[in-house]
Formats: structure tokens, sequence, C-alpha cells
């Protein structure tokens, strides 16, 4: 049994409904934009990962794809059409022919989800193991599972921990430099803990440096200016705009745009930028 409680920040939940608090001024609409899955499409494009960018340029279901690709069955059932990997109904539609993996092999693609996010931030199957509560064997087989149709992810990663030890440092996207120590004479504890430090910061350095980007192209779009739209908050890989309701649709697409071609109007990496966006009275609406 996996244990569903991730310690992760794009999987927390406002479950007090506090965005609820932060509201428009009369007659203005907040912009609520965010990126889909930026740290795993980040490692996709470092990695240089043939299955990754496929199931990114498949769309539909990311997970969904990862748990089919890790089990075989899923992949028989997939083939014999017994589930559909994802449905697009049609007007006179209102429920699937067959059932769809997430709902018929739920288990599978929650650990192929836990995995996704998990690898991607440096996790090792023995923290995985304290995590889901199993055994570190059987934490391990769910990620050799993983892995095995990633084999460039795991290469990427054994370059990055080897230029942590030689080189004592490694670089994001944009050329941003984490240092590290020696691991000369290191306990164990703290070569993995540099170790993972040089797995994820590559990733979450990058997702900073898109955020970063996309912030810049905002605040320097000038027909967003002209609209009356500013930018006022940005937590993580989201952002939130400010400006008049009557303007919204037209600023949102800039908006997205922007976030899209983050580097002076281009999307440099391999895979494209999935951006959510919506607008509302309140942030909790427009989530």
């Amino acid at each position: 049994m996996f244990s569903e409680a991730v310690n992760q920040p794009a999987l927390e939940k406002d479950r007090y409904k506090i965005r609820q608090a932060f509201i428009a001024a009369p007659g203005n609409s907040l912009i609520v934009a965010d990126y889909g899955q930026l740290e795993l499409r980040i490692l996709a494009h470092l990695a240089d990962c043939k299955s990754m960018l496929d199931a990114f340029k498949a769309g539909g279901d990311f997970h969904s794809r990862t748990a089919m690709n890790m089990y075989s069955h899923i992949r028989e059932a997939v083939d014999r059409k017994d589930v559909l990997l994802e449905w697009h109904p049609q007007p006179d539609e209102d429920k699937p022919p067959v059932p769809l993996l997430k709902d018929a092999f739920a288990s599978e693609r929650r650990k192929a989800k836990m995995l996704n996010f998990s690898i991607a931030y440096g996790k090792t199957p023995v923290g995985l193991a304290r995590d889901w509560k199993v055994s570190v064997k059987e934490a391990r087989e769910t990620v050799d599972l993983w892995y095995r149709d990633r084999k460039q992810v795991l290469k990427w990663q054994a370059e990055r921990k080897k230029e942590a030890n030689e080189v004592h440092s490694v670089k994001t996207l944009l050329g941003r430099t984490r240092s590290f120590p020696s691991m000369k004479g290191a306990s164990n504890a703290h070569k993995s803990h540099i170790e993972r430090a040089a797995i994820n910061t590559p990733v979450q350095g990058s997702a900073a440096d898109v955020a970063m980007c996309a912030m810049l192209e905002i605040s320097g779009n000038a027909r967003l200016k002209e609209l009356g739209w500013r930018l006022i908050l940005q937590v993580h890989d989201e952002v939130i705009l400010e400006g008049p309701t009557d303007s919204a649709e037209a600023a949102k697409a800039i908006v997205v745009e922007c976030m899209s071609k983050p580097f002076a109007g281009k999307n440099i990496l391999k895979v494209d930028l999935a951006v959510d966006a919506k607008f509302a009275q309140n942030w909790y609406a427009a989530k």
C-alpha cells in the first residue's frame, strides 16, 4: 500500500480556501496563470528523455501515460481498447464507452504520479520507502519500473552527481551556479544530501529561470500596460495579475503567450510549456 501523502508543494491544496480572501478591486479581476508540470518538462528537456518528450508532445494525462509505460498489463488493456488513455466527449456523450485508465488503474497511476514528482526532486528508493511506508525493496522495484523507459534520466542524474563530486557545482538552464563542498571525507548522509541537491537544483533552479523570464516578459509587455493590467504576485510557477474586467480575456491571452515563450518571445526547451490561465474576482475562484 502506498501512502497518498506526498510532501510536494505542487500537490498542496488550499484546504481552508484562504485564497478567497484575495479579492480584486471593484471593476477589476485577477488573472491567475500557472505552468503545467513545469519541473517534469524541464527534466525531460535537460535529460533529453525521449519517452518523456514523446508523452508531453502527445498531450493528455501525463501520469496515465507514465503508468501505461511502467506496467505491461495496463498497456495491454489500452491496446485491447478495454480502457481509454483519455476521453474527449462529444456533445451527445455523457460517459466514455469503456473505463478511463485513471479510474480502472487508479493505484498504478497514483504510484506513477508520485514517482514523476519524487524523482524530479531527487528522491531515492530509501526516501520513497520512508514516505510510502513500504520496504526499500518494494520502493526500489517500483523506481526501476519508472527508469526502465527513461534511461536518459538515469544517465543525466549520474552525470550531475559526478559533476558535483568533481567540479563541485551544477548549473541551471540559464547558467546560474550552485556550488557544493568537497565530498572527500564526507559522511554517507552528507554525500547523499549533496547528490540529491545536484539532481534537483538544475530542475528546480531551471523552473525558477522560466518563471523569472516569464515575469520579465509580462512586466515589460506594452499591451498589458495599455489594458491596465499589472503583475501583483508570483508563487512558485504561478503568477497573478490585476486589471479591468472588461479586458480580462484579451489580457489572459497575452499572459499565456508570454509564459509559453518566456525567453525573449521564444521557447528554448525541446517541449512546449503548458500554461493554464483563468480570471475571476478572487484568487480561489480563478484556480
